[in-house]
């Protein structure tokens, strides 16, 4: 089974790239890009801005495509597309499927228990 998936990769002023702590299998207990399920009837935009508020308490703007990584696990793939965005409100708290969120330097990136691919991804994508 393939579960479409959509994320967000946020920077604040000084450079920091936000992570949310999974509160959740897949990789529970790991730093990772906030984001989720697609629900029925959503689009990427709506499900970036519905999931960031969810899990961060923030209010985004999706921008462009950053990349698509796809996470295999037991019976399912989750097909994972993360867009840059920006804050446009709200105060950063943990919520939802997030047991904790904040903003990284890439030194921090480095050396936080991320989940796998993550650290990949966001150098890939010029976010490390």
């Amino acid at each position: 089974m393939r579960v479409r998936c959509a994320g967000a990769v946020v920077r604040d002023g000084h450079g920091r790239v936000l992570l949310i702590l999974r509160g959740h299998e897949p990789a529970r207990g790991t730093w990772s890009i906030p984001g989720g399920r697609v629900e029925p009837g959503e689009d990427d935009r709506t499900a970036v801005i519905r999931e960031l508020r969810e899990e961060t308490g923030l209010t985004v703007e999706p921008g462009a495509l950053a990349g698509t990584v796809e996470r295999a696990e037991p019976g399912v793939v989750y097909e994972i597309h993360d867009y840059v965005a920006t804050v446009t409100g709200g105060v950063l708290t943990p919520g939802d499927d997030a047991d904790d969120a904040r903003w990284f330097t890439p030194a921090e990136l480095r050396a936080a228990d991320l989940a796998p691919g993550v650290l990949a991804a966001l150098e890939s994508w010029g976010f490390a």
